[in-house]
């Protein structure tokens, strides 16, 4: 049986490697970017290194900084409507996650119309928008290499989970030198978001050989350096590790699906504004215990793979050891409970078997060793309080 991967047509990868944008424009025959970013990304300068570049070789550009943590159908709206008036042939995406997300989901809306809940899954969205060139700063949600946008619909709180060719970005510009700035907290949930993204790919039912090798890659990269990286934000090594773990997931799990820990954090991030890499990382050590019964020697391979295993320990004792690496990685990282992050017991609660509901929708538990349903879930999110 064949498995089809997708990944962009181009990858400019190390360090300073986001200077190199014209280049790639070159090599794609595009002339006239808009920018979608944050105000961060213009208030740490890291949008005017990139008109610099632009303006060196007399290209055009303009800038769309409006985007917003957790994109919403709002909050993409302007950029739809500016990418689709100005005359553009592309998008460079400049920040994290949602940036990017807003961008692959602005260049689909801006050639073809309709709403963003038009283009959610099960769709698959094989149209092609305005080619984008990504181009990370954070080492976590590894978009910048995925088919996929997650954006919320805000009439009913639903992040809905958008799918297909159509949002694989052209180019990927991976430097690792943007991520040296980011902070603990946001070091900390993307590297989490990034290790998921490995792991759930290694045990989803959609895995293949392909991207089972960039999981196990992405997980020996990133579960030696995600400590020293939040404790030492200027330690080089660990922070270029860190950024090409965190592409190698994103190319597994655009190829095998995410699973479980995914489907339910989406809902916890739409309903109680928690940052998408802390609710997976809130999740992640229940789901695995949950589902390591399903897929017990794969899951041993990812705890071998981290480095806190070997080969002289039964899969079932490496997965004991999975499960107590995965508490005190939270532990250590300062991931909050969803009590200590604020959210109200009886409102979580209560909100318990929509956010199930919604998780299953979203396809990804079907993707998970153990398929659960609904009222498991239900169990596994109140369990967080436990």
């Amino acid at each position: 049986m064949s498995s089809q991967i997708i990944f962009p047509r181009m990858m400019q990868i190390g360090a300073d490697a986001s200077l190199e944008i014209t280049k790639v424009l070159a090599n794609l025959g595009c002339l006239r970017p808009l920018i979608v970013t944050d105000k961060m990304m213009v208030e740490l300068g890291y949008v005017a290194a990139i008109t610099q570049q632009l303006t060196q070789q007399d290209i055009l550009s303009d800038t769309f900084a409006q985007t917003v943590p957790e994109p919403t159908v709002a909050s993409i709206q302007d950029g739809v409507i500016k990418a689709r008036d100005g005359g553009y042939d592309c998008i460079i995406a400049l920040g994290g996650g949602s940036p990017i997300d807003s961008a692959k989901a602005i260049s689909i809306l801006a050639v073809y119309g309709g709403e963003m809940k038009d283009y959610r899954f099960p769709r698959q969205v094989t149209e092609q928008g305005l080619p984008v060139i990504a181009i990370p700063t954070t080492a976590g949600t590894g978009s910048e290499v995925t088919r996929f946008t997650v954006i919320t619909d805000e009439s009913n709180d639903e992040k809905m989970l958008c799918l297909g060719l159509g949002f694989m970005p052209v180019a990927a510009l991976v430097d690792y030198k943007l991520t040296l700035s980011l902070p603990p907290r946001i070091t900390a949930d993307t590297g989490i978001d990034a290790l998921t993204h490995a792991i759930e790919a290694y045990v989803s039912k959609k895995a293949s050989p392909y991207s089972d090798s960039q999981a196990i890659s992405a997980i020996k990269l990133l579960a030696p350096n995600l400590r020293t990286s939040y404790h030492q934000g200027d330690n080089h090594q660990a922070r270029e590790a860190m950024m090409l773990g965190a592409t190698l997931a994103g190319i597994a799990f655009s190829n095998a699906s995410v699973a479980l820990v995914h489907g339910m954090s989406r809902p916890i991030g739409a309903f109680f504004h928690v940052p998408h890499g802390l609710s997976n990382a809130m999740l992640l050590p229940a789901v695995t215990a949950f589902s390591i019964p399903g897929a017990p020697r794969r899951y041993a391979d990812c705890a071998r793979a981290m480095g806190i295993a070997d080969d002289r320990d039964t899969d079932q004792d490496a997965n004991q050891k999975l499960l107590a690496e995965l508490q005190a990685l939270n532990q250590e990282l300062a991931v909050p409970t969803p009590q200590q992050f604020g959210i109200k017991r009886e409102e979580f609660f209560a909100l318990a078997k929509t956010m199930a509901q919604q998780a299953l929708a979203s396809g990804s538990p079907a993707n998970n060793p153990v398929e659960p349903t609904v009222d498991e879930m239900i169990t596994i999110y109140q369990g967080l309080w436990d």
